[in-house]
């Protein structure tokens, strides 16, 4: 199958929302009872010194016996010689897996989905991609299981690979951190064992409606699927079109030249990286100063987004069943905003320059709104100060939804995700730290590693025609 061909397909999967394989409410019923039939038992806990996990007083950091997983040190930023920023961060610098498999069912492209169980999850199962799983898992660290269907993964090559990109995960938390999102077609018979289950992807965005159901691994992975950058014929257009509700959306994926875009958006990213000399130093978590550790975790002196907690965790289902971690709990909801703009070369998304102190290489573009809980307001930034008035207002909402956070290192995060439609003529002057780029040149970008946040990758996920 050529990739033209695959365009088509996935158009016309993302336009059918009702399926041909499972409904809607098939799907629902499905996770409800996944859930309902599912013991799950989390609760903080202190941790030992002859635990599994363990504070390493030599080191300063939380670590495990067998040094795999992860482990949580301390980190320092610096800007122009002076502290900026503490705090702790896990590092994980093991890349695992995070794909998708699909396949052509009765002539319309499906996913084929797992319903998962993570500790941290708001409400236990989430809709998750194929295959989840930390180098750990796959490489059988723990003495569980071997993933389901990791060999489709494992032997991609055999396969027709729609995607394939190592992104990153949220530097905030994260030292660096980046997970493998790939995405394949098969036309073999697929074995659908208990939690999983055949959804077209406009299923899939219509279920990202729904508060904290569709799990954020999901959501980075079906960002990637590329779109942009092919020469259709005419006619091909036309067919295209008709799926689209709003057509600058279409112009914005299939008219707009990326190539407009593109030097900008470098000069941008190139011009931060020269001239901003920001220096993160890993320490011991001993030397935190504004961080305080007792048996039950972390937590700042100050205001903080987040503290770490010790949990004891028994799951039924699972490769493992009974265990304890660390978590990383958040304390308060963020909210990350995207402002988008029709205009007669298609629709415009307003993307930031944003640097975090894990960040692989020292930014990414981010949305055009990141604020974790204990962000404080700045009416001298004139899109904060707009995109406040709006909301508050409520002008231009499409999309406003709570998602949350993986469950597998953050315990009960979520986050409001809000999309705001402006008029052409607003914000048309913003700060050089900001950038109004059409679709197909984010859809470009993100076939590339390090180029968009998780937290933009998300947001463009929820996308609909």
């Amino acid at each position: 199958m050529n990739n033209k061909q695959l365009v088509e397909d996935w158009i016309e999967s993302w336009a059918d929302v009702t399926g041909n394989v499972n409904s809607i409410q098939d799907i629902l019923d499905w996770v409800f009872s996944i859930r309902q039939r599912t013991y799950v038992s989390i609760r903080e806990d202190t941790m030992k010194k002859d635990d599994f996990w363990y504070y390493d007083e030599k080191n300063g950091k939380i670590t495990n016996r067998k040094n795999s997983f992860f482990s949580i040190m301390g980190i320092r930023k610096y800007e122009n010689g002076n502290m900026v920023s503490e705090q702790p961060i896990i590092y994980q610098p093991e890349i695992g897996y995070l794909g998708i498999i699909c396949k052509k069912i009765n002539g319309k492209l499906n996913l084929l989905m797992q319903a998962k169980i993570e500790p941290g999850n708001v409400n236990c199962v989430q809709i998750s991609p194929t295959i989840q799983a930390t180098k750990s898992n796959f490489t059988q660290v723990h003495g569980g299981k071997l993933p389901l269907y990791f060999e489709y993964f494992d032997k991609a090559d055999d396969y027709h690979i729609i995607y394939d990109q190592i992104q990153s995960e949220q530097s905030s938390r994260f030292l660096k951190k980046r997970n493998r999102n790939i995405i394949i077609l098969v036309d073999e018979d697929v074995p659908v064992y208990e939690n999983y289950m055949w959804m077209t992807l406009g299923q899939v965005k219509k279920l990202m409606r729904y508060d904290n159901l569709i799990n954020m691994d999901t959501r980075t992975v079906i960002s990637g699927i590329p779109l942009s950058g092919f020469h259709f014929e005419e006619k091909q257009l036309e067919k295209l079109k008709e799926y689209f509700k709003d057509k600058t959306f279409f112009e914005s994926i299939f008219s707009a030249e990326t190539i407009d875009d593109l030097p900008l958006v470098y000069h941008q990213i190139n011009n931060y990286k020269m001239f901003h000399n920001d220096i993160v130093e890993e320490i011991p978590l001993f030397e935190l100063k504004q961080w305080k550790m007792d048996e039950k975790g972390l937590d700042c002196i100050e205001e903080a987004d987040f503290c770490v907690k010790y949990y004891d965790i028994s799951i039924e289902g699972r490769e493992v069943n009974q265990w304890k971690q660390p978590l990383f709990k958040a304390l308060g909801n963020a909210l990350f905003g995207l402002l988008i703009k029709r205009t007669d070369k298609g629709m415009k998304f307003l993307v930031r320059i944003r640097a975090e102190i894990g960040s692989f290489d020292k930014m990414e573009l981010a949305p055009s709104i990141q604020w974790e809980p204990t962000h404080k307001a700045d009416n001298d930034d004139i899109v904060e100060r707009f995109f406040r008035e709006k909301y508050m207002n409520q002008q231009g909402i499409i999309l406003d939804v709570v998602l949350s956070e993986e469950g597998g290192r953050f315990y009960q995060e979520q986050n409001r995700n809000i999309m705001l439609m402006v008029d052409d003529d607003e914000l048309r002057e913003v700060p050089t730290d900001y950038i109004w780029v059409s679709y197909s040149t984010l859809n470009m970008l993100v076939q590339i590693n390090n180029c968009l946040n998780i937290q933009l990758r998300n947001l463009l996920s929820t996308f609909e025609l």
